[in-house]
C-alpha cells in the first residue's frame, strides 16, 4: 500500500481511539458492588461541554423510589406471544418492588455526593441460561429540577463465557451506559404529566440514537411509602 495512504489511515485510527477513550465514563467512587450488581459515580465526559450537571443534589430515598416505581417498559407486540403463559404484560413496570427498594437509597446517596461532572450509574445482571446473562444498566443525573434516567440496557442478553480473544465477561460492567444489544422496548413514565417532553434536534437525535431516556420533574411527585409501589 502507498505510504501516502498509510500515514493518514494510521492518524485516523489513533484519533478515533483517543476519541473513544475521551467519551467513555470512568468510575470515580463505588457506592455498592457485588458480582451481580453495582452503583457507582462515574465521570461524564459530556458534562463540561453542557456546563455540568446540578450536582450534588438532595433527593430522599422516598423521592427516588417514587421515580423508580413510575418507570414503565412498553414491549413491542409480537405474533403468537399470547401462547407464552410466563410472558409479562406488554406494558409493565421496569423494576419490581425489591429492585426499587434496593436501588433507590443508593441512587439518592450517589446524587448527593456527585459533582457537576459525574453521573450515577447502576448495573444488574442475572444468569438466564448456561451461557447467557441478561444485563440491566444505565445512569441518572440532575439538570436543574429535572431528573434524567438513562436505561441503556434492559435485560439485554450477553454471553457469560468470552469468545476466544474477546473479554466479553467484563466489558458490560465497564460501560453501564453503553448499549450492548438491540433495544426494542420503549422506556416510559407514569404519570406522564411529570415528564419533560424531549426537545431533540436532528444532530442530537443522530448522536443519541442508542440513548433510551426519560426526564422527570421529581419534585412534583409524592414520595413513595415504604414497601408500596
Amino acid at each position: 500500500m502507498n505510504l501516502t495512504r498509510i500515514v493518514p489511515l494510521c492518524c485516523m485510527t489513533l484519533f478515533l481511539g483517543l476519541a473513544a477513550c475521551e467519551n467513555r465514563q470512568f468510575p470515580t467512587l463505588t457506592l455498592y458492588e457485588s458480582p451481580a450488581s453495582f452503583v457507582r459515580l462515574e465521570r461524564d465526559p459530556t458534562a463540561r461541554e453542557n456546563q455540568g450537571h446540578s450536582h450534588p443534589v438532595t433527593i430522599t430515598p422516598e423521592e427516588m423510589a417514587a421515580v423508580w416505581s413510575g418507570l414503565m417498559i412498553e414491549e413491542p407486540s409480537r405474533l403468537l406471544s399470547f401462547f407464552d403463559k410466563n410472558k409479562e404484560p406488554q406494558r409493565h413496570p421496569a423494576f419490581n418492588d425489591a429492585e426499587v427498594q434496593f436501588l433507590s437509597p443508593l441512587l439518592a446517596k450517589g446524587l448527593g455526593q456527585a459533582t457537576s461532572e459525574e453521573v450515577v450509574t447502576f448495573y444488574q445482571t442475572h444468569q438466564d441460561t448456561a451461557i447467557i446473562r441478561k444485563v440491566t444498566s444505565g445512569g441518572v443525573f440532575v439538570d436543574g429540577e429535572d431528573l434524567h434516567i438513562v436505561l441503556s440496557n434492559y435485560r439485554s442478553p450477553t454471553h457469560a463465557a468470552s469468545d476466544p480473544g474477546v473479554d466479553d465477561t467484563t466489558d458490560d460492567r465497564l460501560t453501564p451506559m453503553r448499549r450492548i444489544a438491540p433495544q426494542e422496548a420503549r422506556l416510559e413514565f407514569e404519570p406522564a404529566s411529570a415528564t419533560v417532553p424531549p426537545q431533540e434536534t436532528f444532530l442530537s437525535s443522530l448522536f443519541s440514537a442508542e440513548r433510551r431516556e426519560v426526564v422527570v420533574r421529581f419534585r412534583h411527585l409524592a414520595p413513595a411509602k415504604a414497601g408500596a409501589r
